[in-house]
């Protein structure tokens, strides 16, 4: 299963510049353990002296988009398994800004932080292994909008990648 076999039916516009960061022929499962090296690659290169910085007033630090990815995650992984379990009731947004404060990143060690985000993507490896392509093939309603299971799942992978540019040209 690639990004070429998404319908731009199965998400909302919002999510295609996530998913438009994936190579086509990507495959879900592989992309998952590959992402996660390269996340954890990624983020262990930062010097330390960047990790709580912001590039303007208002915008979070690098380890908050750490804990921000590790949040969306979550959440997305949750989408992604209510849909492909086809629980067809509407599963509410989120306001990604008010989980910053309470998350307390930047009190957290870059080791803590990259200790999570590793334990929660394997969490989400097992689940999406565990889901059959039907599974991720089912469309259900996030945000007011139809998202498949896979959709939501992809979206993960892109957005992982979305953030690490922006850390790239803003933060380093």
């Amino acid at each position: 299963m690639t990004t070429q076999d998404l319908k731009s039916s199965e998400y909302n516009e919002y999510y295609k510049r996530y998913i438009d960061k994936l190579s086509p022929k990507i495959l879900l499962r592989e992309g998952y353990k590959v992402g996660k090296d390269s996340v954890l690659d990624f983020f262990k290169s930062i010097p330390k002296d960047k990790l709580e910085f912001r590039y303007d007033i208002g915008k979070w630090t690098v380890k908050e988009v750490l804990q921000h990815l590790i949040d969306t995650e979550r959440i997305f992984m949750y989408r992604c398994f209510r849909i492909a379990r086809r629980d067809s009731a509407p599963l509410m947004g989120f306001d990604q800004d008010i989980y910053v404060e309470p998350s307390m990143a930047n009190v957290k060690s870059i080791d803590d932080l990259l200790k999570e985000y590793e334990i929660n993507r394997n969490n989400s490896i097992v689940m999406i292994d565990s889901l059959s392509d039907d599974d991720l093939k089912f469309v259900g309603i996030a945000s007011d909008s139809p998202m498949s299971a896979r959709a939501a799942a992809f979206t993960i992978l892109g957005h992982d990648i979305w953030h690490m540019d922006v850390i790239k040209v803003r933060y380093l």
